[in-house]
């Protein structure tokens, strides 16, 4: 399947599969994997090189698959070991690679080895696998510290003996202790167990969260993201430590013991390029996820800057930068460039929308951004249903939210059940081809009426449909021999425009400005986001150009 002399993911694009909303296969009205199976054709028209699917692991579903009970064995919501080895073995004969999740920051509370420390009481060896604590206070009755969940609340919960346990998100999810040589072991064991039945990689949830300072201090003040444009570092108790290289370092050796060029990719959430590009050294992981870009606003300078910076310090260690618009974690991009201020916000903060909802205006902007990001040198990834367009779904009712987000805050933060709405693929009404014709259930969250006109079949062979813009941006990135892996030269261009040439013979245009702008010197245009008018570039899209 590789064939070419540089390793498959230094220019892959990624399709993330959030499996519970992809592809319902037995009609539960969850996606499963016989949906990713059935759905492996479209996703080879599409032309991504691989799928990274979201947690497929046994679990009570506390966090949707994050809060993992065993590490080798497939949840029966989804399926089986059995189908998730089939599955692998049919997207390699579709020329599509597959790269699990692997959850290393914490485990269920259900997991045997939780399970097994709160049994065995105070001070036992099996707690020193999690990190336990007594509390503050003369009866030790208030936390240890003062982290906060990433979830709301305290990271902390006393079980009945007065020991605190931590969990930086659900307590359903308690943080292991990674200075122990068992979780060391345990997870090196689990790798080998899934890249021995030929899983490409891994993409790696909380990879800068699993090693917390030993004397687990309070936390910093918060900043002001408005206030500190430069972005300097800020050393933090639990997030993004020096240490946590070490484990990536083994990791490393591992997935190299294996043929076809097995790679990591990092959810990294570095706040400056220079720690985003300590993940990737050479003897490290191979891939992290750029969140500066998604972070970015909708601003020439501010994502030019970003660009600049990641092509810089990861190409010092000689890695590929990975550019993302969206996952499963935050707003879908439509909806976040749909507002009149659309601001940069920092790792670790949940984005919050300003203003009004300019679906038009978002749309537009989306397709630009998706050639921005197409012809940016190095890999990407693809969220499930951006490609056709998907909004995010600010109104779903409160009686349906799941995510733990939405009680955990006191029913202040409506989470991300927003973005994780199963995809519609055919039909003029829920559950639009997501289920099959005779399900008996309908799907887990509920599909907003009219998300007809975004679905598969009705996008499929109309040239003005988001998803034929992604079909021909990914044809092109495919076909053409200066998009993928390499370098770019900016050229000058008005303020609020950027652009750019990557050799041989390639232009990308974005014009973020509010007026048209005119085209630098080319022999034909390959694809824009939008019509030109009179030759020039309208405000809020993209053109891609052969000089």
């Amino acid at each position: 399947m590789s064939g070419t002399a540089a390793p498959w993911w230094r220019s892959a694009v990624i399709y993330q599969v959030y499996i519970r909303s992809f592809a319902d296969g037995n009609g539960d009205g969850v996606g499963d994997i016989a949906g990713i199976r059935s759905r492996l054709p479209y996703l080879k028209s599409l032309g991504v090189d691989a799928i990274w699917i979201n947690p497929w692991y046994k679990s009570p579903m506390a966090d949707h698959g994050y809060d993992v009970a065993d590490f080798r064995e497939i949840d029966p919501l989804f399926g089986s070991t059995a189908e998730a080895e089939r599955l692998i073995e049919e997207a390699h004969e579709h020329g599509i690679r597959v790269i699990p999740d692997i959850v290393p920051n914490h485990t269920s509370d259900q997991h045997a080895w939780f399970r097994a420390a709160l049994e065995a009481g105070p001070g036992s060896p099996e707690r020193e696998r999690y990190i336990f604590r007594k509390g503050r206070g003369p009866d030790g009755a208030e936390p240890p510290n003062d982290w906060v969940s990433c979830f709301g609340g305290p990271a902390w919960t006393r079980v009945p003996d007065g020991e605190w346990y931590l969990h930086l998100f659900a307590p359903e999810q308690p943080d292991l202790n990674w200075q122990h040589p068992d979780v060391l072991a345990e997870f090196e064991s689990i790798l080998r167990f899934w890249l021995s039945r030929g899983v490409d990689g891994f993409r790696i949830d909380v990879a800068h969260g699993l090693v917390k300072h030993p004397d687990l201090p309070d936390l910093p003040p918060r900043r002001d993201p408005d206030a500190e444009p430069s972005r300097p570092h800020q050393d933090h108790p639990h997030w993004d430590r020096d240490e946590v290289h070490d484990i990536y370092r083994v990791w490393r050796k591992i997935a190299d013991e294996y043929p076809g060029d097995r790679c990591f990719v990092a959810e990294a959430w570095a706040d400056t390029p220079e720690r985003l590009a300590a993940y990737v050294r050479p003897d490290g992981l191979h891939t992290a996820f750029n969140f500066n870009f998604l972070m970015s606003g909708w601003d020439a300078k501010d994502l030019r800057d970003v660009i600049d910076d990641s092509l810089a310090m990861l190409g010092a260690v000689g890695a590929p930068a990975t550019w993302v618009l969206s996952n499963h974690d935050v707003m879908r991009h439509p909806s976040r460039f749909g507002r009149e201020r659309v601001r940069r916000w920092l790792a670790n903060e949940r984005y919050v929308p300003e203003g009004p909802l300019d679906l038009e205006l978002g749309t537009r902007r989306a397709r630009a951004a998706t050639l921005l990001m197409l012809a940016l040198p190095g890999g990407a990834y693809i969220y499930q249903g951006e490609e056709l367009g998907l909004p995010e779904v600010e109104d779903l009712p409160e009686s349906v939210l799941q995510d733990p987000v939405w009680e955990r805050s006191g029913h202040t933060d409506r989470g991300r059940d927003g973005c994780r709405v199963p995809i519609p693929w055919s039909g003029d009404s829920a559950p639009y081809g997501f289920s099959p014709d005779d399900a008996t259930a309908s799907p887990w969250l509920p599909q907003p009426a009219g998300w007809a006109r975004y679905s598969v079949a009705a996008q499929t062979g109309d040239p003005d449909s988001m998803l034929e813009l992604y079909r021909a941006a990914l044809g092109l990135r495919r076909e053409h021999p200066a998009l993928g892996d390499g370098g770019l030269t900016w050229l000058d261009a008005p303020e609020g425009v950027l652009a750019f040439t990557r050799s041989p013979g390639f232009v990308c245009v974005v014009n973020l400005s509010a007026e048209p702008c005119e085209l630098p010197p080319h022999s034909s245009v390959l694809l824009a986001s939008g019509p030109l008018e009179d030759g020039l570039l309208p405000a809020d899209q993209a053109v891609w150009l052969r000089q």
